[in-house]
């Protein structure tokens, strides 16, 4: 194989997250299960959270971004460095806590609101970085349409389309909605790693045609030394998924709470600089 070749990567596991109910206002699924560092990297963790107004207080971040991503509902957001906002179903928010930030994220006064919050790690040369926040709108995506599927692009690059999203770690970010029975071929540079999630419907995935279903990850396998890959996906009804990929970072994690750094005295010095009033 040759490096002008496209390696068509199959599907290494299929998992079924459960949800669990933290509170009468809160019921919380791990999609990405914090922990498995080197296996997931670039990605830290990934919550599919319902929940109404007053789950979450004003905290801290260091040392990672965060993805939001609404599937429903209206989320007033607000952080200590850029005031307030709200986001509406379809939209999407890429923040970057970099040195430090507090914010809030709380559903619209008696709504329900259905999200997935991905935590993204950055380099060690970065984790002190300016934080910053994007409102990615729905409607202002660029949007691919390909063999009977319309692909939202969030982050990242596909054909000749690319979104504007400024991340720090590489990371492609689309929703994919696909009409039953048709198929299409995502590409990604080989190096990275990446997983599926499907929101609704049902289909086929990867070179093995492996079968995922509603409310299941899927993690892509590697595509090796190869520069360019795929990902097949094929609708066996209406489906609604959600394609995550990036550059793995292979370095140490040290995560603590809302801070994410390379060492203990990292985390020990993001806790101070907290306490004391330096984010």
């Amino acid at each position: 194989m040759n490096n002008q070749d496209v390696f068509s990567r199959g599907i290494k596991s299929v998992r079924t997250p459960h949800f669990q109910r933290n509170s009468d206002i809160h019921t919380m699924a791990m999609i990405v299960e914090p922990g498995h560092w080197e296996e997931h990297d670039p990605f830290l963790l990934m919550a599919h959270d319902h929940m109404r107004s007053g789950v979450f207080g004003i905290h801290p971040h260091r040392g990672m971004e965060t993805v939001t991503f609404l599937i429903d509902g209206n989320l007033n957001h607000y952080d200590s460095k850029h005031g307030t906002g709200v986001l509406h179903a379809g939209d999407a928010q890429w923040m970057t806590a970099g040195r430090g930030v507090e914010h809030l994220e709380d559903a619209a006064k008696g709504e329900t609101v259905n999200l997935l919050q991905l935590w993204v790690n950055i380099p060690s040369g970065h984790k002190m970085s300016p934080s910053r926040y994007q409102d990615l709108r729905k409607t202002d995506m660029p949007v691919i349409h390909e063999n009977g599927a319309e692909i939202r692009l969030f982050s990242g690059s596909l054909g000749d389309k690319a979104s504007d999203t400024l991340n720090i770690a590489p990371i492609t970010m689309a929703e994919i909605n696909m009409e039953p029975g048709e198929a299409f071929k995502f590409d990604l540079p080989g190096s990275y790693n990446g997983f599926l999630y499907i929101l609704e419907g049902e289909g086929f995935f990867g070179s093995d045609s492996i079968i995922g279903k509603q409310g299941q990850v899927l993690w892509m396998g590697s595509a090796g030394t190869a520069e360019r890959s795929e990902i097949k996906i094929e609708a066996r009804s209406s489906m609604r998924v959600m394609l995550y990929a990036g550059e793995p970072i292979r370095e140490p994690v040290v995560a603590r709470g809302p801070f994410v750094m390379n060492t203990e005295q990292e985390i020990k010095q993001a806790y101070s600089d907290y306490r004391n009033g330096k984010f």
